[in-house]
């Protein structure tokens, strides 16, 4: 395997992407992308070679995703046992970051986004994976646990409901 720097350069971005799909926001991004890496380095002797490099990285990615969404909801969680009238207005700035986040995305149409959104799991996420993350419908079949001809199936189909919904609006 090569120096983990040129890792880093080749599939940072894809990481990036990856994980942007999932927290909408680009910082959130940033930082799990880095410990994505961090945990890559350490994890580096466990990788065998039966996926690509990129299918890796994004399976410790998940990996990292699924804990920060777990530590969220137990911060939020212990926020609101306080009782804290104060917490539901943060709670609500969180959000309006968010919202605001997601337009340093520099979609051209809100309309699609929101349609993209409003789609139902798995499709939303293919859709996502391929249109923002960049990944190739074998890493997207192989992140989901699905074949590359489901993930090409699953995209097409949300791209015929995008359309449809599109015209119909």
């Amino acid at each position: 395997m090569d120096s983990m720097e040129e890792i880093y350069r080749m599939h940072g971005k894809t990481v990036y992407g990856f994980l942007l799909t999932r927290t909408g926001n680009p910082d959130t991004a940033e930082e799990l992308t880095q410990e994505t890496f961090c945990r890559a380095l350490k994890q580096v002797n466990r990788f065998r070679g039966d996926s690509s490099v990129s299918t890796w990285l994004c399976g410790i990615a998940k990996n990292v995703w699924l804990e920060y969404v777990k530590k969220r909801k137990r911060q939020q969680d212990s926020e609101l046992s306080w009782e804290d009238p104060g917490a539901g207005e943060l709670a609500g700035r969180a959000d309006s970051c968010s919202v605001q986040d997601s337009h340093m995305l520099m979609w051209e149409n809100m309309e699609i986004l929101k349609i993209l959104h409003s789609l139902k799991e798995p499709v939303r996420e293919t859709m996502y994976l391929r249109l923002i993350g960049n990944l190739t419908f074998a890493q997207i079949g192989e992140i989901m646990g699905r074949s590359e001809n489901w993930a090409r199936v699953t995209f097409y189909r949300g791209k015929e409901i995008v359309m449809r919904r599109k015209a119909n609006a």
